[in-house]
């Protein structure tokens, strides 16, 4: 069963309510509350209407109750907590011996109705499980998102891989004076293993939290689990975002993966099944403090509706290593999963393990259910040119394959009408490739190096742009996903990336596209977070794509800002890309050693252009034997 709970809506945005109940401070709070209403009659006073997702994380059924009351007429009528709700004018002829008020900041609605509440009651409130209050930005609305700019993130320090997980204040940059990271880092079962607040550096500085590091600091035994991540005093973004790099004591492990959304959903999809030579592992993150039941948590072939059901409990904030192969045996590559999450864990990263000894690990994506066909689409193309574009590199031919799969990622998509562009580096079109009207349950993949190769004589890397394509007919609604697999033909190394398409770089505005980092759309402009690799992965790529919907500025004016730890500018590089081209480009390279050394290893770079949208792909080397990529987030 999915959880009855709000948590983002693609409308009003992240729901802070679910944080502020599943926050791991209000779930160590809750049993203490629970205990006083263990002395029942119970009635419970619910005027916003939060009693049913209180119910979800917590369990209620033990409540001796005397009734659910509630605040607006139009809510009467309706069943909570299995009980018909009554108008809470009615709550004075309760027998009630407790009433429990299901609202935060509820000082205000308790006065309204003290003369309700029946001769010796005791009145409690979920403010008897708020966080600290030194805690909050907003102290006088509690669940103003900024109070809970949370994310989790997959954290492992064991049999020979660590992970780095690095990012940046930028909320300082908006106006945060003194903002703080609190750090909740539990093990597999949900046990804290250490918690621990770190003060930010000044605005543009950056945080980095190495697994061996921690390990070292609170003398902890091998772990695999993640951690909770909550920067206090915010302003401007209630997101955490961050890098997330995982590297092995040799060069068979690395790999690096972005932020994990912070709201869980109710699927997800992107999910590549394994090859013969390979087990897929699905990393379940609870990410409430409650369990997930055995039963709640599945996988099925996509566009089959047969979901093969995990058997298996997993506990409040637990991690469980979910092997594909043990629910869908005879799935493979190049077949897609998707995955029934319920509600109960945040973007789910997976891992693969190749025969060859290799491993790596990307992210699945949320899979929307509120998405129709837009019938517009089709006919966009006078105005808006290409439209949605999905750009992704492609890799020197000579040494890599760039593979693309489209990826359905919304309930209702029944068709793919897609094709592959691809260009070079200064941006000239040197191949397009129709995958035609792929359906729902596809399994068709593109290795578009070899159009690479064959199509242009200045060299073999440039990029692909992955676009609508009706000649063969189909719907769209916008939500156009795609994964892309890069393989070193020398090593055997793999990385894949996985996202959805946008606008770029056209005055034209739609549906809040091209998006903006802040403020309205159109967003033309880039502000992008490139971080340093560090030993023995020490060197740091990246490839940024100039994709335009309809004809742009003819070169970009981009700025590539070397930074420290602190956020001081250490050095600086101009750079131009070709409309429509690409620029692939590592930091050895781009900058002398002297200027590296002196941003150290926790330094980055900044990418800037005040005058168009790029999207930026990075990755790590490890020399010429691994290596890593995953696209990059702004702010």
């Amino acid at each position: 069963m999915a959880l009855r709970i709000e948590t983002f809506s693609n409308v009003k945005g992240g729901n802070a309510f679910f944080k502020a109940i599943g926050h791991p401070l209000a779930a160590r709070r809750m049993p203490a509350l629970l205990r006083r209403l263990s002395d029942g009659p119970v009635a419970v006073y619910d005027p916003y209407g939060f009693a049913r997702a209180l119910a979800e994380i917590y369990d209620l059924s033990g409540l001796d109750l005397a009734g659910v009351f509630v605040q607006d007429v139009g809510d009467l009528g309706t069943t909570v907590l299995g009980q018909p709700t009554q108008p809470v004018t009615g709550l004075k002829d309760s027998a009630a011996r407790r009433i429990l008020v299901a609202a935060f900041d509820a000082e205000r609605l308790i006065d309204h109705i003290g003369h309700l509440i029946p001769a010796g009651a005791e009145t409690i409130s979920l403010d008897d499980i708020r966080i600290d209050t030194d805690m909050l930005t907003d102290r006088r609305h509690y669940l103003n998102s900024l109070n809970f700019a949370t994310n989790l993130a997959l954290f492992r320090d064991a049999g020979g891989q660590h992970t780095r997980l690095v990012t940046a204040n930028y909320w300082s940059g908006y106006g945060a004076k003194a903002p703080e990271m609190w750090c909740d880092l539990m093990d597999d079962t949900g046990v804290t293993l250490a918690e621990w607040r770190e003060a930010l550096p000044p605005a543009g500085g950056t945080i980095v939290i190495d697994s061996a590091e921690v390990r070292r600091r609170f003398g902890l035994d091998e772990f695999t689990g993640h951690i909770f991540l909550h920067v206090l005093g915010v302003a401007g973004h209630d997101v955490v975002k961050y890098a997330l790099d995982t590297y092995g004591d040799d060069a068979n492990s690395l790999s690096c993966t972005h932020d994990a959304n912070a709201w869980p959903a109710e699927c997800y999809a992107g999910l590549p099944a394994p090859k013969e030579d390979e087990r897929v592992v699905l990393w379940v993150q609870n990410s409430h403090p409650t369990p997930i039941p055995a039963g709640s948590v599945g996988l099925n072939v996509m566009g089959t509706t047969d979901v093969a059901w995990l058997q298996h409990e997993i506990p409040s904030f637990g991690v469980h290593a979910l092997d594909t192969k043990s629910l869908l045996p005879t799935v493979r590559w190049p077949q897609q999963i998707e995955v029934q999450a319920g509600k109960h864990f945040v973007r789910p990263r997976y891992e693969v393990f190749a025969k060859n000894g290799r491993s790596r690990i990307a992210h699945a994506n949320v899979e929307r259910s509120d998405l129709s066909p837009d019938p517009r689409l089709p006919d966009m193309g006078n105005l808006m040119g290409k439209g949605y574009i999905l750009p992704a590199p492609v890799l020197p031919a000579g040494r890599f394959r760039s593979i693309v799969m489209p990826t359905p990622m919304a309930t209702t998509q029944e068709t793919l009408p897609v094709k592959v562009l691809v260009y070079d580096a200064k941006g000239r079109e040197v191949a397009a490739k129709h995958f035609g009207c792929l359906r729902r349950d596809h399994a068709k993949v593109m290795d578009v190096s070899g159009l690479m190769a064959e199509g242009t004589s200045n060299g073999d890397w440039g990029h692909m742009e992955l676009v609508y394509d009706f000649a063969d007919g189909g719907e769209a609604d916008g939500w156009l996903h795609g994964l892309f697999r890069y393989e070193d033909r020398n090593s055997g190394h793999v990385a894949e990336t996985s996202f959805g398409a946008h606008m770029f770089n056209t005055v034209l505005t739609y549906r809040g596209e091209p998006q903006s980092y802040a403020g309205r759309a159109p967003g033309l402009s880039t502000r992008l977070f490139l971080r340093l690799g560090t030993a023995p992965a020490a060197d740091t790529l990246c490839h940024l794509i100039y994709a335009a919907s309809t004809p742009w500025h003819a070169q970009s004016q981009t700025r590539l800002v070397l930074h420290d730890r602190t956020g001081a500018e250490v050095a600086a590089r101009d750079v131009e890309i070709p409309c429509g081209g690409s620029l692939l480009w590592r930091t050895s390279e781009m900058f002398d050693p002297s200027e590296l050394t002196a941003a150290g290893e926790a330094g980055y770079v900044l990418i800037r252009d005040q005058t168009c949208r790029l999207f930026g792909y990075h990755g790590l080397t490890h020399g010429e034997t691994a290596f890593s990529l995953d696209h990059m987030f702004g702010f």
